[in-house]
């Protein structure tokens, strides 16, 4: 059987590519990640905290699911790679260090992609998908955030969710500038991802009486499923699979999340 901390998810890949802005993560290495060809990857995947025993800041408190996710993926050059892969190294590159590299370099490439118009572009994308529209989703529109993400138990997103939410403005503003219009697309867009939920909640509760333990043990995993599946659906309806997309996604995965669209909505005090 394939090694489970290997087989990297679809849409953290995608993610990685996208933020890397076709350079190597080192802060000093200026690389490029893809051939002079333009499309050859020469560019390769390295654990923060490693895949496997044998491998540099191994945490064998870690869970192959933590072990393969996006929070602990850099993408690096292929030299650059195979130097903090090394064990004699480990000592200069220590897991704070690789983090914080991952951290200053996706914060300047997301920098370099807030413009309106690509989340336009996302919101149009996901609106457009031809989904069972028979569920209402709840109308609210925001909830308290940490309180969500500790009631539904969230641990390997809270990441994602926390650095994506400072766009709830922006994404707003685009709704309001499409409603102007007479547009329906964000009511439309939430719906297809309640939809999305509910069916993905569905795999995992099944016909447990009460589903929430069973949500709160897979949340994290609930979130990964409904992204890889809204840009393998975006993917397939047109053409607009390219970083525009994959980088909206994610900023629609944390809004949609924040107006309880997905996951469990905490009691009312």
């Amino acid at each position: 059987m394939p090694d489970k901390a290997r087989q990297y998810r679809p849409s953290h890949v995608r993610r990685l590519d996208t933020l890397s802005g076709n350079e190597c993560a080192e802060p000093n290495c200026t690389r490029p990640l893809i051939g002079e060809d333009g499309i050859s990857i020469i560019s390769k995947i390295c654990h923060i905290e490693a895949a496997s025993k044998e491998g540099a800041r191994y945490n064998s408190d870690m869970n192959d699911d933590e072990r393969r996710h996006y929070n602990n993926l850099i993408l690096l050059c292929d030299e650059h790679h195979t130097i903090i892969d090394n064990k004699e190294n480990e000592g200069k590159f220590p897991v704070p260090l690789l983090q914080e590299w991952k951290k200053t370099h996706e914060s300047k490439q997301l920098y370099k992609l807030r413009k309106t118009s690509l989340l336009r572009l996302a919101i149009e994308a996901i609106a457009d998908l031809d989904l069972d529209e028979s569920d209402t989703p709840p109308k609210i529109e925001s909830f308290d955030i940490e309180e969500k993400i500790n009631h539904n138990d969230i641990q390997r997103n809270r990441y994602l969710i926390n650095d994506y939410k400072v766009f709830y403005p922006k994404i707003n503003a685009v709704y309001r500038e499409l409603e102007n219009q007479g547009s329906f697309k964000k009511d439309k867009l939430l719906r297809n991802i309640y939809r999305l939920y509910l069916k993905t909640k569905g795999k995992y509760v099944g016909g447990a009486p009460v589903p929430l333990d069973i949500i709160r043990t897979n949340s994290d995993n609930i979130i990964e499923d409904i992204e890889n599946e809204l840009l393998t659906l975006v993917e397939a309806d047109g053409d607009f699979y390219h970083e525009d997309i994959i980088y909206g996604v994610s900023i629609i995965m944390v809004d949609s999340f924040m107006r309880c669209k997905i996951l469990e909505e905490p009691p009312k005090s």
